[in-house]
């Protein structure tokens, strides 16, 4: 099967509108893209100055759409009360009618949005609080909190890792789906498609359905990252997106080569 190709935007500046995010979400349904992401954060480094809520954002996105996949790429549950997280996610499974996926990883402080706010530092205590808050998030979704998601046994989680870390890969194996960042070649992702079936064999969770994410740029070569293991392509757009380069690469439609 080929890997599905989503758009990846960061809800900044030129698109920090939800009603101009909803707008590009319907068009690229319209044009047969599979899935919508955006970043999630609390601010970010210059030139950056308008940033979104991505789970407005996300909900906005739901409403105009009714196939798209959508989900925020990658929210730090480290810095999230979990249970507000799990009655967001929940809810936001509910409105799209069971499309979210939620992305997690540890976050950064590289915009200064964790030291800023007085959130954890410490790398290692943010690994224990994100692991700690996915098992959670896990009861919350499994009855504790009702409505349930729609989806079942649980909404898709997707860990991230930052090229070249592999500590994060144990995570991805015991959950759904590895979000990679800053991967050089198509050649490392397959070492990491190759690392993550050793790791799910060794968690017992080889047989359940696991998604593998490439992002490239606009214009490239969607093809060699699919031959190399990935699921999904996400067309990202850096962190200055520019809202008409956006709408030009929806309405070409997903890149097949």
């Amino acid at each position: 099967m080929d890997a599905k190709r989503a758009i990846f935007v960061a809800p900044f500046d030129e698109l920090v509108d939800p009603r101009l995010l909803a707008e590009l979400a319907a068009l690229a349904e319209r044009q047969a893209w599979d899935g919508f992401f955006v970043w999630d954060h609390i601010r970010y480094r210059e030139p950056v100055q308008a940033v979104a809520d991505p789970w407005v954002v996300l909900a906005a996105i739901a409403v105009a759409t009714e196939r798209l996949r959508i989900g925020p790429m990658v929210t730090p549950i480290a810095r999230r009360r979990v249970q507000n997280l799990a009655r967001e996610t929940a809810t936001l499974d509910l409105l799209s009618r069971g499309r979210l996926t939620l992305g997690v990883g540890l976050g950064s402080d590289r915009s200064r949005e964790l030291s800023t706010f007085g959130e954890e530092l410490d790398p290692r205590a943010r690994a224990k609080l994100l692991d700690d808050g996915l098992a959670r998030l896990a009861e919350f979704w499994d009855g504790e909190f009702l409505p349930k998601p729609v989806q079942q046994p649980r909404i898709p989680v997707w860990a991230a890792a930052r090229w070249p870390k592999r500590r994060p890969l144990q995570r991805a194996a015991r959950w759904d789906g590895l979000f990679p960042i800053e991967v050089p070649s198509p050649e490392d992702l397959a070492t990491l498609a190759a690392e993550l079936q050793e790791l799910r064999e060794q968690a017992g969770t080889a047989d359940r359905p696991f998604d593998l994410v490439a992002e490239i740029e606009p214009g490239a070569a969607a093809r060699p990252w699919v031959e190399a293991g990935a699921t999904w392509v996400f067309i990202g757009f850096g962190h200055v997106p520019r809202a008409d380069q956006v709408r030009a690469v929806i309405e070409a439609g997903p890149p097949r080569d």
